[in-house]
């Protein structure tokens, strides 16, 4: 390793046990987290179940795990859950979309203040 690439190296380590000074950008990355942090939490929590709902349906139509549990009438259990956990499926970006659209809102005022100040 030649001498360039190893003052590179002992910089680069140097720099992750300094303390950084704390600018306006790093104010405005962390409002912009706050805003969408709590739409995406939710978008991927619901994604998740009414995937699972889907397949729980899904499960119940094309298995035999029906008779494993003891339901009388699995394929109309199985496709009216799969029907639900689908409507939740498409529901779910548009719900996304909403709470992103309201966060947005309510903090507008903060993030163009501060990036008008950041921009002078």
């Amino acid at each position: 390793m030649n001498r360039s690439d190893q003052d590179f190296l002992v910089q680069k380590i140097r720099t992750q046990y300094t303390e950084r000074e704390h600018t306006g950008l790093d104010e405005l990355k962390a409002l912009d987290a706050k805003v969408k942090r709590p739409a995406k939490v939710f978008a991927y929590i619901f994604g998740s179940v009414s995937a699972l709902i889907m397949g729980a349906g899904m499960s119940l139509t094309m298995t035999d795990i029906s008779e494993t549990i003891g339901m009388a009438q699995p394929m109309l259990s199985g496709i009216i859950t799969g029907i639900l956990g689908m409507g939740m499926a498409i529901v779910n970006f548009p719900i996304y979309k909403g709470l992103l659209g309201m966060r947005r809102r309510k903090y507008a005022d903060r993030i163009v203040a501060l990036s008008d100040k950041l921009m002078k």
